[in-house]
């Protein structure tokens, strides 16, 4: 029912330079960052090199450098490309709920923030690597990637918490804030499965489909932002 809600109503074209066996500048930049992507995921910022990147996408080294410099740099930019397009789903999800309702529920909200995130992960290989670089992130306390975290997701996560301050005026900002970082916390553990299902249910349930685990999470989630302060 949520789903049908945010349904409505490109790549910008590289240069026109050619590069070999690619189509142009950007079909080469992006077969890059699509093999970074997978490297990082699998190996994390430490384990992964760029002469294994550069294997994978058929490329050398230097061109690596010449396009992205740095494997910090590379980094930086894989998570950039696929976490902009996070946001801003998220955005674009959050205008149509207002469009509809000035005080939608707090489970559409949830649904809203949530959704494009499993949408990515189950969109193809890659979408599950940038899903398992993000989580990596996550998990980083030192400052550079809290800052990239705030570059990317904060003007998303703070139009949620401002929505979600209107639909629950009994719960202080600051909470519902605070309550925000438990439900980033959630999504991405279980997101991962990392959630042990089986084992905490003795082989009753071996896992969630995809909608069901979706499903579950809202009701979870909204009930603990509704709690009372």
């Amino acid at each position: 029912m949520v789903e049908q809600k945010l349904k409505t109503k490109n790549r910008s074209p590289g240069r026109p330079s050619r590069t070999g066996a690619f189509g142009n500048v950007s079909d080469l930049r992006d077969s890059i960052l699509d093999h970074a992507e997978l490297a990082f995921a699998e190996a994390g910022f430490e384990g992964a090199n760029l002469r294994e990147i550069a294997s994978l996408a058929g490329v050398n080294q230097a061109l690596i450098r010449y396009y992205f410099g740095s494997k910090a740099d590379l980094f930086d930019e894989c998570f950039r490309r696929r976490g902009g397009l996070l946001a801003g789903h998220r955005h674009v999800n959050l205008d149509r709920l207002l469009e509809i309702s000035e005080n939608p529920s707090v489970e559409d909200l949830v649904y809203a923030y949530l959704k494009p995130q499993w949408d990515m992960k189950y969109s193809s290989p890659n979408g599950a690597a940038f899903v398992a670089m993000q989580a990596r992130l996550h998990a980083e306390p030192e400052e550079h990637a809290l800052r990239l975290r705030r570059e990317i997701y904060d003007a998303s996560v703070k139009r949620y918490i401002s929505a979600l301050s209107q639909v629950l005026p009994q719960v202080p900002k600051d909470i519902i804030s605070v309550r925000m970082a438990f439900l980033v916390g959630a999504y991405l553990f279980m997101l991962n499965d990392l959630g042990r299902i089986g084992d905490l249910t003795e082989g009753h349930l071996t896992s969630f489909g995809k909608d069901e685990m979706l499903d579950q999470l809202v009701r979870f989630l909204a009930a603990g932002l509704r709690a009372p302060a």
